[in-house]
């Protein structure tokens, strides 16, 4: 059976001020990829997520999005992004975990538009699939760092996105709420068949949970993740040759709720 390429990036550099973040990538992410994207601080992770999503401009190169060029794609509401530091805002802020969330399901097509039952069906079920139901009528800004990661993951798959996009999502969270929340991601993916692409320096995750992964220092390197994978000789391309990796076990591609 042939794989759908979901995004297709040829030839693409990119360019900030006067130096080239990103070199010459060529990769493909097929649908049902779970893609994690890792490299040193400054390598330019976000650069390229942010040229894939035309956020920023290409120098050269181009990109394709389901088949699309991205200057004529316009089904963006078939990808969800959360970008990093998503979740920092004002304590105080007014709205409820159930109103945050339900934001997701407005877009340019129907802004300003009241909410149907449907839509609160959609919130519903995005907050029990994420186990926060409970939290539905608590003040955003009253929620712990672990939990206010997965109201923001809610929001972006509340309109059942083909793509969801995560920059850096969980610095900071302490290690058992970081293994809780890759087993979240592990579900969508698996029982949802979202393709999923997320920036993390959790190498261990990487290699452990997903099935492809793409490794940028300026130069990008893609490969598939699978049992003959070795990390140390991928992880060397742009971390350097005196690179050594250290992998700490996880229960990988977990059921969840498994823990």
């Amino acid at each position: 059976m042939t794989q759908e390429p979901v995004i297709e990036v040829e030839n693409l550099t990119v360019r900030r001020g006067n130096a080239v973040t990103v070199s010459n990538a060529n990769f493909k992410v097929y649908r049902g990829d779970y893609v994690g994207v890792v490299g040193p601080n400054g390598g330019g992770k976000t650069t390229l997520i942010q040229a894939i999503l035309g956020l920023i401009p290409a120098e050269k190169g181009r990109v394709k999005i389901f088949g699309k060029d991205i200057n004529e794609f316009s089904a963006w509401e078939r990808i969800a992004y959360v970008p990093q530091h998503a979740s920092n805002f004002d304590d105080f802020f007014p709205l409820t975990v159930r109103e945050l969330v339900a934001l997701g399901r407005t877009g340019r097509h129907n802004l300003g538009r009241k909410l149907r039952a449907e839509d609160w069906k959609h919130v519903d079920e995005a907050l029990a699939f994420l186990e926060i139901a409970h939290l539905a009528d608590s003040r955003i800004g009253k929620l712990s760092g672990g939990q206010k990661q997965r109201v923001f993951i809610a929001r972006a798959i509340v309109r059942n996105p083909d793509i969801l996009i995560l920059d850096e999502p969980i610095s900071g969270v302490d290690p058992v709420v970081q293994e809780r929340f890759y087993k979240i991601l592990s579900d969508l993916n698996l029982k949802k068949g979202t393709t999923i692409i997320i920036v993390s320096h959790d190498l261990s995750v990487v290699f452990c949970r997903m099935s492809k992964v793409i490794c940028v220092n300026m130069k990008v390197y893609s490969c598939d993740v699978n049992e003959a994978t070795d990390p140390e000789k991928i992880l060397r391309n742009v971390y350097g040759e005196h690179f050594h990796f250290v992998f700490h076990k996880h229960e990988c591609r977990g059921v969840f709720g498994n823990g």
